[in-house]
């Protein structure tokens, strides 16, 4: 089965840093496109950035572009999400995903979807 498990939240100031983890298994991990979404109290969910597992290419939404970073490792089967210069309007919930449609067509649909999810983590930046 697979299954996706997302840790790494928590709460610090504006400006700070936090760095997600996603810990992937029962799959291929190269054949996936795994990603972040989050999702704040009465609003819609937002898919925050993806990567390509098996070469890299990443997608990220405007709102978190030049803040934060996505990155993988194969031998270790976890993508990160490294958030910096966090702002209070980050604060949600951030759940991990993933399929293997591909980078291409996350980054057309800005990922409107991802196939498998897993369970989320809390990140709250006060002000």
């Amino acid at each position: 089965d697979v299954q996706l498990q997302a840790s790494g939240g928590g709460e610090v100031q504006a400006g700070g840093s936090l760095r997600l983890s996603c810990a992937a298994s029962g799959f291929t991990f190269d054949d996936y496109t795994i990603g972040w979404f989050r999702q704040a109290p009465g609003k819609e969910r937002e898919g925050v950035s993806c990567i390509s597992s098996s070469d890299g290419r990443t997608y990220y939404a405007d709102s978190v572009k030049g803040r934060f970073t996505i990155s993988s490792d194969s031998a270790k089967n976890t993508v990160y999400l490294q958030m910096d210069s966090l702002k209070p309007e980050d604060t949600a919930v951030y759940y991990c995903a993933g399929d293997d449609r591909g980078l291409g067509y996350h980054t057309v649909t800005r990922m409107r979807e991802m196939d498998y999810w897993g369970k989320g983590t809390l990140v709250t930046v006060s002000s």
